[in-house]
Order: structure tokens, then sequence, then C-alpha cells
């Protein structure tokens, strides 16, 4: 995940020009790439609760840009956390599916990796494991 955290830096890196008294120019990107990168491993461990990462981050290195470049930084980095919250996303329901497989075991014992049918407990290849209710043959006649 350290790829979108990479992302945002790289496309406010250059933005970067903080008070000159206060903080050299290297220390600040230094700060803000630690910023990107702890907003985003925060984002992987605990995305329920994350209410807002966008507007979180930007409050954090903020401070590291000129007024006339913040909407810019901004930007970046809403449009970069959007993309990682939408892969976290996507990321949390593969895992979830990965609970939803065939409940048989294959003949070296491992458990069966393919999805079920549906509303079934068992996958094409052991479907005949399901247990079955007796059909009345002959109940119309």
């Amino acid at each position: 995940m350290y790829h979108y955290s990479r992302a945002i830096f790289i496309s406010v890196k250059d933005l970067i020009d903080p008070v000159p008294e206060t903080i050299s120019a290297e220390d600040a990107r230094r700060r803000v790439l630690a910023s990107c990168q702890g907003t985003i491993e925060r984002l992987v461990e605990d995305p329920r609760y994350f209410a807002r990462p966008s507007r979180s981050l930007f409050e954090e290195i903020r401070h590291y840009f000129p007024i006339t470049q913040q909407a810019r930084v901004f930007c970046a980095v809403d449009r970069v956390i959007g993309l990682a919250v939408e892969q976290i996303r996507v990321e949390h329901e593969r895992a979830n599916d990965l609970d939803n497989r065939c409940r048989a075991t294959t003949r070296k014992g491992r458990p069966c990796q393919r999805t079920p049918l549906p509303e079934r407990d068992y996958c094409p290849s052991h479907q005949h494991l399901e247990e079955r209710l007796p059909t009345r043959v002959g109940a119309a006649a």
C-alpha cells in the first residue's frame, strides 16, 4: 500500500515551501512523506474508524505549503486517498469471499478452494456430498 503514500508525496513534493526560519525544505519533505505513510498505514489497519483520512492528512501537512498551493495539495491528497480507500474496500471484500469456500476437502486433505454453488455448501465437484431431502415421487397422481 506504500505506493499510495508515495503517489501523494510525488504529486505534492515540488509544492513544499516551508518558512525558512522554522524548518528546512528537506526536513519538511521527510515529514510530509512520514505523514503520508502514517495515514495509509492507519487506513489499512483501521479503515472503518478513520472517518476522513483526506482531511486528516491535509490538516497534518498543510502548513508545509504556501497558501496559494493548498487547494492543489488537497485535491491531490483527496484523489489518491480515494483510490486507496477503494482498493482497501476491494481487498476486504476479497478476504471475506475467501471465507465462502466449498466445505469439502481434496484427496490430499486440503480444503477445496472452489466457490460453492449458490445457496449450497459445496462446489460442483463436491455437490454429491450435499445432504438432499428425499423427493416424493408420484405425489400428484
